[in-house]
């Protein structure tokens, strides 16, 4: 028996993991279907370019067929390790713009105002970098999660900012201090020349807690229920089917795709969805696995075969990276402590958006299908994708079977005016390529799109090259039922209890009720944060 079972071990979970367990009266268990987060490909951060390819520490989900991507299956990559997407992601330190939050508590969810969620971002945060006092008031020190610029940066993220201004936009010093419009380099969640995960940040340090269990390789199956409330897990470790009992509280931090499909494989959905599959309904909630959105991206890429000091696949680029690990291994500097998407953006469609709604991102390689092709020579690429897309998707079962995986449909490009925005970006991100800076290096963009100028041919590239950035969010989106903010496809309260349950909270990307200007890692962690705080009012009072 414990107090709390937390249901995924990724960025959620190992927040509330580590907090919980700070009382030493409270018993706390963390469910991981994954393994233990050892491998040298997770710590060294250029690893993640082998991780994309071989698909390992993923589940290596894809879509549904999508009628906005002429038919094709989208790729919907999803850590399966301790540290869940923090494991396997760019390590982009990013939280999205103070509207965004402002937004979700217009939704009916008080609390999670800007001026709320901010506190919450500096308890998780260690900066390293000083800022000046206009974005010192942003950033927290002392924090478990490490936050620092890039150890040993390439060149070319300095030349892609000198190429962004030429094209008439701002430099950003900072992406998450007062403004977040305009060009610069990434800061990402590194240490010491090393990724450094939700797991390494909150979890490892605290392993040698006597109440703390870390359970890894366990597959939920479903949630135990006595009537609407829930008592435990049950989950699938090897051949053996167990269970485990929760005296307080089941935490569900399974992430966007498979938060719902445990509460569905458990009784709790859309009444319909689930008598189709079998399962007994515990309690008919509609919107479990509705509003399922994500950023949609296409790439750009420029061919550069004499820049070899790009990351590329050629004999030089061998010598470089073997030169490279052994560098890392000894110093942890040098090119492996990259994390490829170094520089980045945020921009506007038009001058009359009120805040960006496109965001770039500048890889030093070439990346073609999310870096599992491998493509020879050197050159450099750039994402554009979409902040706030209006299409909306869904999350359904393809059966009552708990390790079948769930069919995800996101709809891109469904609404007219996502693609609109894409054409406008696509064409923005055409022009900072070409601008001096970057075109004096001589590179050519690659024919697959070089010959798309019109806004239909733009169009008919989107179509057959676009593709999520994997921030999938929504599936059990926070809001009321009740009252003149309800909607009765809201899961989950402003306290992330599921309603009409008891002993049951979702804390994850899933509850997000539209998706932030940014990445997703850092939302997730100040969520978690924030939960950790609500959960133990209750526990205290």
């Amino acid at each position: 028996m414990y107090d709390y079972i937390i249901i995924g071990g990724g960025s959620a979970g190992c927040v509330l993991a580590a907090r919980l367990s700070e009382d030493a009266n409270i018993k706390v268990a963390l469910l991981e279907a994954g393994p233990v987060d050892s491998s040298v490909l997770i710590h060294c951060p250029a690893g993640l370019a082998l991780l994309a390819r071989t698909g390992a520490a993923g589940w290596g989900f894809e879509t549904t067929p999508q009628a906005g991507l002429n038919g094709r299956k989208g790729y919907q990559p999803r850590g399966k390790v301790l540290g869940g997407s923090s494991s396997i992601n760019a390590m982009v330190y990013m939280r999205g713009h103070k509207t965004d939050y402002d937004h979700w508590a217009e939704q009916g969810n008080p609390g999670w105002s800007y001026a709320d969620v901010l506190p919450y971002f500096k308890k998780a945060e260690h900066n390293e970098r000083t800022f000046d006092a206009k974005d010192a008031e942003f950033h927290g020190t002392g924090g478990p999660l490490n936050v620092m610029d890039l150890r040993s940066p390439s060149k070319y993220g300095a030349i892609f900012i000198k190429a962004g201004k030429q094209a008439g936009h701002p430099e950003s010093k900072d992406f998450n201090g007062a403004e977040q419009h305009g060009v610069g380099m990434h800061q990402v969640t590194h240490k010491n020349g090393e990724r450094y995960s939700a797991a390494k940040a909150y979890l490892t340090p605290n392993l040698a807690r006597p109440n703390l269990t870390v359970i890894t390789s366990a597959h939920t199956t479903r949630l135990l229920l006595e009537g609407k409330r829930a008592v435990g897990v049950e989950y699938r470790q090897g051949s053996e089917v167990k269970q485990i009992k929760a005296s307080r509280e089941v935490l569900l931090c399974a992430g966007a795709l498979q938060s719902p499909q445990i509460l569905m494989l458990s009784g709790i959905g859309p009444a319909a969805e689930l008598q189709k599959h079998g399962i007994a309904v515990v309690h008919d909630l509609p919107g479990v696995g509705e509003n399922l959105h994500d950023h949609i991206d296409v790439v750009q890429v420029v061919n550069a075969p004499h820049l070899k000091d790009l990351f590329g696949v050629s004999l030089s680029g061998l010598v470089q990276a073997i030169k490279g690990i052994f560098e890392w291994r000894k110093h942890r500097t040098g090119m492996m402590t990259t994390n490829f998407a170094e520089a980045g953006g945020f921009i506007k469609t038009s001058p009359d958006e009120a805040t960006p709604d496109l965001q770039l991102h500048f890889v030093i390689g070439k990346l073609v299908d999310h870096g599992r092709k491998p493509t020879f020579g050197h050159g450099y690429s750039s994402h554009v994708c979409l902040m706030r897309p209006k299409s909306r998707g869904r999350v359904t079962l393809a059966s009552s079977d708990p390790l079948t995986a769930p069919v995800i449909d996101p709809n891109f490009l469904a609404d007219p005016d996502d693609m609109r925005r894409m054409v406008q970006g696509f064409k923005q991100m055409r022009t900072i390529l070409n601008q001096p800076a970057l075109a004096g290096y001589r590179g050519k963009e690659l024919p697959a799109t070089a010959n798309a100028t019109t806004d239909a041919q733009i169009e008919a590239i989107i179509r057959n090259y676009a593709d999520t950035i994997y921030h999938p969010v929504g599936t059990c989106r926070m809001g009321p039922l009740v009252g003149p903010k309800a909607n009765p496809l809201n899961v989950v309260d402003s306290e992330l209890r599921v309603h009409g349950m008891t002993g049951l909270r979702v804390v994850d990307a899933s509850i997000m009720p539209r998706i932030v200007a940014g990445n997703t890692n850092a939302p997730v962690i100040m969520t978690a944060e924030k939960a950790a705080d609500m959960i133990k009012a209750v526990q205290n009072a």
